[in-house]
């Protein structure tokens, strides 16, 4: 014997319906909002006429065969493993926040007998974004990286 579908059953799944709908959305778009990383420029025009530019700087950066990878110690000091790169180069670094945090901070480095470059100071806790530039002369090497 089947049950009469009546308005209340109605009213039910369409309530669930949309239910389901807007938790998605609200879901979605925390993510969004709190896990972008990424970079806004102030007008995107002027940065499409520039990236032709900015492809060419890079390719000219690849050509150094340089490498960086960065990590932080316990202690929030930031070292850098650089491979290929010359014994008179220097490093600097801007550590920033992904977007939504004003917080940035210059981090200077001292090279270390072993070749890899250790920051003046430490960092705080939370998540980063390095912007590290190796020099030596008129060549440089620029990696953005996020800091675990």
């Amino acid at each position: 014997m089947m049950r009469e579908f009546t308005g209340k059953h109605m009213a039910g799944v369409m309530v669930a319906g949309f239910g389901i709908v807007v938790a998605v959305n609200f879901y979605m778009a925390s993510l969004a909002t709190n896990g972008f990383g990424g970079v806004v420029v102030e007008n995107s025009y002027v940065a499409s006429q520039k990236y032709n530019g900015w492809l060419a700087e890079a390719e000219r950066q690849e050509a150094t065969g340089w490498q960086l990878d960065a990590s932080r110690t316990a202690d929030g000091l930031v070292v850098v493993e650089t491979q290929n790169a010359p014994e008179t180069a220097t490093l600097t670094a801007i550590a920033r926040h992904p977007l939504g945090h004003k917080t940035t901070r210059t981090l200077a480095f001292t090279r270390q007998d072993d070749g890899r470059f250790v920051a003046d100071q430490p960092l705080d806790a939370g998540r980063w974004t390095l912007r590290m530039t190796l020099s030596d002369g008129d060549r440089k090497r620029v990696v953005e990286a996020p800091l675990p």
